[in-house]
Formats: structure tokens, sequence, C-alpha cells
């Protein structure tokens, strides 16, 4: 399935991405006369019985309540305590840099003031002059979990959604560290839904493409990754608590603005970003000036 979070007539909801229309299923459990579940989070409690509980909704309220996809503003499909991201963590973007690959696992966080949806606008801060992307696979944890092994890695994954990792990368090389040139607000654009792990048993294979303005940037595919996703999912747990909800950016690829040839090419206000992952979606974003 394909879980988004959206605002519909001021109101938001969750619900079920079928074809160009959206389930409402906080509407759908009001006209059953049931209890609406009104996060993803309750959604992801439900465990292996979400396709039988939304079944089961539809029935007995007759008929689902549907919403055109086109009528909708989409929100973050999830609201994590924390978003992790993986730096280095595909061979053909340590080649395009002329680095070491890592021996381990190079990770930072991202606040959640950071995330915004499908078509919200990205924000270019005064303090950048050098605005970057980077399109990647993200994990969505959907049982807590700490100290796990790889082989029980995927039991704790609720699915799958796309994550652009938005750099401000003079601030970045300055500090030397990565957290204040990727925390601006707006620099984790999310979504537009996460599929459900039962449709993508294996994201190990997966086509992932960026545009800038409809030019193709980044091709590559997940297979690509140094360090796999259940290997990921269980060194992460040995160092914190992953909890329902907690986002995983898993490494971008190849093809970001700061290592174009001949010479580097960042975002300006008015660039449309897309960023495009086989059997998830497409996450698009366009970007405006700080006012």
């Amino acid at each position: 399935m394909k879980i988004c979070r959206f605002v519909y007539s001021h109101r938001e909801s969750i619900g079920v991405v079928e074809g160009d229309f959206i389930t409402d299923i906080c509407a759908t459990a009001r006209k059953a006369g049931l209890p609406p579940l009104s996060t993803t989070d309750a959604l992801m409690a439900l465990g292996p019985v979400l396709e039988l509980y939304i079944r089961e909704l539809q029935a007995q309220a007759g008929a689902p309540v549907e919403v055109k996809l086109s009528e909708v503003k989409l929100l973050p499909p999830v609201e994590p305590s924390k978003v992790i991201c993986l730096g280095l963590n595909y061979w053909d973007h340590v080649e395009e840099q002329n680095a070491k690959p890592p021996k381990d696992i190079v990770i930072f966080l991202k606040p959640p003031t950071c995330l915004v949806g499908h078509m919200h606008p990205v924000v270019k801060p005064k303090l950048t002059e050098k605005l970057d992307y980077e399109g990647e696979l993200a994990v969505v944890i959907g049982k807590e979990c700490r100290h796990v092994s790889p082989g029980e890695a995927y039991k704790y994954i609720w699915g799958y959604t796309i994550l652009n990792d938005i750099t401000a990368r003079d601030i970045q090389f300055k500090d030397r560290q990565w957290t204040r040139g990727k925390s601006f607000d707006t620099f984790a654009p999310v979504g537009p839904h996460v599929v459900t792990s039962d449709e993508i048993e294996d994201p190990s294979d997966l086509r992932i493409r960026t545009r800038v303005n409809g030019e193709l940037r980044q091709d590559s595919t997940t297979a690509n990754m140094i360090f796999k996703i259940p290997e990921v999912v269980s060194k992460l747990s040995q160092v914190m608590t992953l909890k329902p909800g907690d986002l995983i950016a898993t490494g971008t690829p190849a093809g970001v603005g700061v290592f174009m040839k001949p010479r580097p090419k960042f975002l300006e206000p008015g660039d449309v970003v897309e960023v495009e992952i086989e059997r998830i979606g497409l996450l698009k974003n366009p970007i405006v000036a700080e006012e």
C-alpha cells in the first residue's frame, strides 16, 4: 500500500493512495461510526493486519470516502522522532569525489523541522550561495528496536519513501562537519508517500534518478550502496533506539551539483528538483528564495 498524510478542506488526515485518488482513512472511519486512526504511528501499530483493517473499515462504511490526489496538500508521510542520514554510502558517489570508501557507516542527523512534503517549496537561505540536492531512498522504521541483527532488520521496517537531503555546501565545508549545512528548515523534502514493505521485499536494486529542471543529474541504483539496508539498520540500532516513524536516509549516488563537471551546478530560486525511485514514486519540490 501507499500511505500518505495530507490536508484537504483545512483538515489533516491519513490515507491510502490508489491511482489518482486517496481513500481518506479518518473520514471513512467516521462514516462507519468508528474511532478514526488519525496518525501513521497508529497504522504502523496494526502491523500485518493493516490491510485487513482498511478492508473492514471500507466494508462497514459501505463505501470509502475518497478525495482526488490533485486536490490535496501532501504532508511528510511520517512524523519521525529523528531523521538519520548516511554519508558516503554509494560507490559511485565516493568515486566522483576521489574519496576513500568508509570502513564503517558515516551518519548525521537532520532535525524534524527540516521535513516538508511533496510540492512544498524548499527555501534557499540567505546564508548560502551553494545549495545542493541529494536524492535518497529512505527507510521508515515501523517498530521500536534496539540491538537488532542484520537478519532481523527487515522485521522492523514499515516501508520506504524518498528523501532529498538538501545541503548548503559552503556552510558544510566551512564547518568541517555537516549538521548546520544540512539542518535549515525545508532541507528534507520527503514523500510523496510511504510504500509498505510488503510491496518491496528487496530494496537492494531500485533505480534512483534526480532531475533539476528536467535535466537528469543522478541516475544510479540502490545496488551501488556500500552498506546495505539490513546492515545499516542493525548498526544504527547498536547506537540508538529506533522508534516507529523514524527515517533513515540511506545515502546518495553520484551526480550531486557540487561535483558536476566542468563546474558545479547549484540550485537557485525558480529551479525544480525531482527525485524518482523505482516502485516508490516521484518527489518534486520547487526552490524559492528566503524572504
